[in-house]
């Protein structure tokens, strides 16, 4: 696990130990962040979540590439995070520890919204939904923002009214990424026209 290109680029991330963490591999990272780079200027990303962030590295490849600040969601690998942040000197990074359900209902109380969110929880287990749901329920995502969901080749996701799904990209015979923007109203960020992608 590295980090690809930016400020940090070629940092060789900590990863936990074990296969209870499944960590998005640097082939579908990769493809991932060539795509996001057609769609959107990452120096205007004001704010990153990524949620089940694992050793952090959809964060912190996007704070790589110019994203602003970024904010951390994992129940388990808490302390593999900070190290990572520590390892590439990055500013206006949070981690948070606990239950992602949560947590979103925290951040939404205190009136957070972010540019870019990711979730990569476990496969299989209505994850990928639930957090999709929750995102779009406690406004979450700003306005023209992006919500990159990486999930089981088979999942099929339902994607809430004020959500327009926009790609989804199959890597083999187990995972899928989806990417969804929340309504075409965008603002000030600079995405390309989503047609063409």
């Amino acid at each position: 696990m590295r980090i690809i290109t930016g400020k940090a680029k070629g940092l060789k991330l900590k990863t936990p130990a074990g296969l209870s963490t499944r960590p998005t591999s640097d082939r579908v990272k990769e493809s991932l962040f060539s795509i996001l780079n057609g769609l959107i200027d990452f120096s205007e990303i004001k704010s990153v979540l990524d949620i089940f962030a694992g050793t952090g590295a959809l964060g912190l490849e996007s704070v790589s590439r110019g994203a602003n600040s970024a904010t951390f969601i994992d129940a388990a690998t808490a302390e593999i995070i900070r190290e990572n942040i520590n390892r590439a000197k990055f500013e206006n990074c949070k981690v948070l520890r606990g239950d992602f359900e949560k947590i979103l209902s925290k951040l939404a109380k205190d009136n957070r919204t972010f540019d870019l969110i990711f979730s990569d929880p476990p496969y299989a287990k209505g994850l990928s939904q639930k957090s999709l749901n929750l995102v779009a329920e406690l406004k979450l995502l700003s306005d023209g923002g992006l919500m990159i969901i990486e999930h089981g080749a088979e999942e099929i996701l339902d994607v809430p009214t004020s959500f327009n799904s926009i790609r989804k990209i199959t890597y083999g015979h187990t995972t899928a990424i989806t990417i969804l923007v929340k309504s075409f109203e965008l603002r000030a960020l600079s995405f390309k026209d989503f047609s063409k992608s």
